[in-house]
């Protein structure tokens, strides 16, 4: 849809260019205008789901060269040019390549959610559908879903998320697990990994063991982890997205919390 304020095309989506003829003669002839295109993106992210603080996020705006004052800064940087090599080849090559899922995995502020938006909004803009949904607004939705006025249910939101061609699900395990949340999410991913649907997702949660101790980014030494992934989701759950997914570890420091001031921050 054409910006109704667009300097160019006046709204009607379209502006005259001159080119020249075989013969050298000027010609005049009308052609889209940018700014559908532009439209046609916040069209596609509107219905991909994809909220609005993320939607600066691609794989240019990704940095992988960040300047630290600390030891572990070049092995930081290897880190996040590995997971976005990783990630933007998987978005290069779908649906042909050979991974049906990835697993971003790393503390908070590096760049999770940010390399998984990029690698959606390009499948988005490429022609396929898919859909964003954050771990603790999907459990909150489907438990608020039963209407009994117009007789929805929490299959009316599941269905969706089960069938489409790709799920980009936020946060995994942020919420406290219940039995209810590791059933539904069981029945998510289990579902879309019978019918070979692709998934993304993204966690703060590590493969540790609870108890052991960790290094945090900022070099503070924690006594013990208080939960593994498998802790968050269940073993069973662990244990499928194995099959579903390549893991990419990301290990680096906070850069929401380095840099929150240098404009639009990674996610």
């Amino acid at each position: 849809m054409a910006r109704a304020d667009c300097p160019d095309c006046g709204g009607t989506g379209y502006k005259t260019v001159e080119s020249r003829a075989a013969g050298g003669a000027a010609v005049r002839e009308a052609v889209l205008c940018a700014c559908t295109q532009d439209g046609r993106e916040e069209s596609l992210f509107e219905r991909a789901r994809i909220p609005r603080h993320y939607r600066h996020c691609d794989f240019q705006s990704f940095e992988t060269d960040l300047q630290h004052q600390d030891s572990r800064a070049e092995a930081w940087n290897a880190s996040l040019a590995k997971a976005k090599v990783l990630v933007e080849s998987f978005a290069r090559e779908y649906p042909g390549g050979r991974d049906r899922g990835l697993l971003l995995m790393g503390p908070c502020g590096v760049g999770k959610t940010h390399l998984a938006v990029a690698a959606l909004a390009e499948l988005v803009k490429r022609g396929h559908d898919g859909i964003f949904y954050d771990y603790r607004e999907l459990l909150k939705t489907i438990q608020s879903s039963y209407n009994p006025v117009s007789q929805t249910s929490e299959m009316d939101v599941l269905d969706p998320v089960v069938k489409m061609e790709v799920l980009l699900l936020d946060d995994l395990g942020a919420a406290k697990p219940s039995a209810w949340a590791l059933d539904t999410v069981g029945y998510i991913l289990n579902s879309r990994y019978n019918e070979n649907r692709v998934t993304l997702l993204t966690t703060n949660y590590a493969d540790r063991d609870p108890g052991a101790p960790v290094r945090m980014p900022s070099g503070q030494m924690l006594a013990r982890v208080e939960d593994s992934l498998a802790d968050r989701v269940g073993q069973r759950i662990r244990s499928r997205l194995y099959e579903m997914c390549r893991t990419i570890e990301i290990e680096a420091s906070d850069y929401r919390r380095e840099i929150r001031h240098a404009g639009p921050y990674r996610a």
